[in-house]
C-alpha cells in the first residue's frame, strides 16, 4: 500500500482501525447489545424467538409501506 502524506498519519491511522475493530471496542460502549459466547447461541435464539412469539399483537391500522 502506497503512503500519501505522513507516513506516521497512516500508521496512526491503522491502530485506530485495529483498536476499534475489535467486537469488545462497540460492546464496552454500549452501542450493541452485548457479545455472546458462541457455546450460548442457541440458547440466546431460542430466547428471543420464544420471547417474540409470545408477545401480544396490537391491531395493525396501516397499510404496507413500500419504498
Amino acid at each position: 500500500m502506497t503512503e500519501v502524506g505522513q507516513p506516521e498519519t497512516g500508521a496512526e491511522l491503522r491502530e485506530q482501525y485495529e483498536r476499534q475493530g475489535h467486537p469488545y471496542y462497540a460492546t464496552a460502549r454500549l452501542w450493541d447489545d452485548g457479545v455472546i459466547d458462541p457455546r450460548d447461541t442457541r440458547d440466546a435464539l431460542g430466547l428471543a424467538l420464544s420471547a417474540a412469539g409470545n408477545a401480544p399483537l396490537a391491531d395493525v391500522r396501516y397499510g404496507v409501506f413500500r419504498m
